[in-house]
């Protein structure tokens, strides 16, 4: 009996380094019997990504294994489909089921912090969806006036528009601007945080202060 609780106590460490050491990513593909899949990710100047791994569909399944020092942000392109499915490459077992008939339905899963990108992704897409068509409402009874005003360079019009729309765009930008707050542990903070720097409605006082309410390992990250 001691023997048997050895070797479980054994096994149970040996799949803990395995998880801890390297990544394994598990992929299906329906539909698709054969064809090439790239691991990329983004090129170090920031334009376009690059190929870091080529792996075989066989039977519609594919499999890419290695080591990450932190989680990071890439994609997996498939051979003859338009677009890449963004998932986060951290060590672990990452199961990414690919929708060929609609790339962007793909769903990542497995570690923390693809299960927190997926569920993400999800709610975001619930709240653009909910706004899109008063958005582009919008964009079709105002656009003349904008690029009139544009040309006249009114200020007052502009700001106006430009107010109405952020309105309407307010759900969902409220979303990803607390998603930080109440998630610091998981990686798409990191990137919501850049994000936030890139928006001129928010103060970069308060974005490093969300910034360093984050879980140490992601403040450090690159």
């Amino acid at each position: 009996m001691k023997k048997i609780a050895l070797l479980l106590v054994i096994a149970i460490v040996a799949i803990s380094c395995k998880n801890n050491d390297e990544y394994t990513i598990t992929g299906t593909i329906a539909g698709m019997k054969s064809g090439n899949v790239y691991l990329e990710k983004q090129s170090e100047n920031g334009m376009g990504t690059v190929a870091i791994d080529t792996v075989k569909v066989v039977d519609g399944k594919f499999e890419i294994k290695g080591k990450s020092l932190e989680p990071s942000i890439h994609f997996i392109q498939v051979d003859s489909l338009q677009g890449k499915v963004p998932f986060i490459l951290e060590n672990g077992d990452i199961a990414i089921t690919v929708d060929k008939d609609s790339i962007f339905k793909s769903k990542m899963s497995g570690t923390y912090s693809n299960d927190e990108f997926y569920a993400f992704n999800e709610k975001l897409g619930k709240l653009q969806k909910k706004s899109q068509a008063k958005i582009m409402k919008f964009q079709e009874d105002n656009m003349a006036k904008m690029n009139e005003a544009q040309q006249k360079n009114d200020t007052v019009v502009m700001n106006s528009l430009r107010n109405e729309f952020k309105a309407l765009r307010a759900e969902s930008t409220n979303y990803m601007n607390n998603y930080p707050k109440e998630h610091p542990k998981s990686f798409i903070s990191v990137l919501l945080v850049e994000n936030m720097l890139n928006n001129p409605d928010v103060k970069v006082a308060d974005a490093e202060k969300i910034f360093n309410s984050l879980e140490e390992s992601l403040r450090k990250s690159a």
